[in-house]
């Protein structure tokens, strides 16, 4: 049994996504971020970074994994799914699991708070975020354009990729001309384990429908834990 700790983000998704391909049994211990549950002590032990997602393999030790990529390559390893075995194969995955974990989720990441969180609009910052994350798409949808997937047969990777491509709106940035992304968006999407997967836990709202009241309401809760985020920083 794995307890997943986690909350309704990209890359808490990433994990429920891998657990329900996997089949794996776990339960799910859901933090409210907003509340600050992530930097309390008992799961500080488990993460010292204090963020979601992270794991316990109960059969294990109880052997913590924090970071999503670490605990997606974990979960693979251990069950040797979604993940080629061969060094080459593996590599291929890798690559592209380190290509948004470096890249498209620090850009969308900036994105969304640039764009949705914070009072103050810098539309440099916004535009700044907002270009990155679409050449970033760009890469993708070319690369797609002769790939089913992106690591050979469907991984850890499409995965990781997929859990914060599929919210593209939210950060400000359309997919309409990029049609290989879009396949491969809706590939994935309508895989059972994959919808199973981020409905665990439910986010507040729908990022692929405009809900303009809900919308507001989550981007103050987020502004919110950005500010907070920023006073613990300077030790406010």
């Amino acid at each position: 049994m794995i307890d997943l700790y986690t909350a309704a983000t990209p890359n808490g998704h990433k994990v429920s996504i891998a657990l329900e391909e996997m089949a794996l049994p776990y339960e799910m211990h859901v933090l409210n971020l907003s509340q600050g549950e992530q930097k309390q002590a008992d799961f500080l032990a488990i993460n010292p970074n204090g963020r979601i997602p992270a794991i316990v393999d109960r059969s294990e030790d109880d052997f913590a994994v924090f970071e999503s990529g670490a605990i997606l390559v974990y979960l693979a390893e251990k069950t040797g799914q979604l993940m080629p075995s061969d060094v080459k194969g593996r590599s291929r995955v890798m690559q592209w699991l380190m290509f948004q974990m470096g890249g498209v989720g620090p850009m969308m990441g900036q994105a969304n708070v640039f764009y949705r969180y914070f009072p103050d609009k810098i539309p440099q910052a916004i535009d700044r975020y907002q270009g990155e994350s679409k050449r970033l798409f760009r890469v993708l949808d070319g690369h797609l354009k002769d790939h089913e997937y992106l690591a050979g047969d469907y991984s850890i990777a499409d995965i990781a990729n997929w859990a914060w491509v599929r919210t593209h709106r939210w950060s400000g940035v359309e997919v309409d001309d990029l049609p290989h992304l879009k396949r491969w968006i809706d590939q994935i999407r309508a895989r059972p384990a994959v919808l199973k997967g981020i409905e665990m836990p439910p986010s507040t709202i729908n990022l692929r429908v405009d809900d303009e009241d809900k919308a507001r309401q989550f981007s103050e809760e987020a502004r919110k834990m950005v500010e907070t985020g920023q006073s613990r920083a300077k030790g406010v």
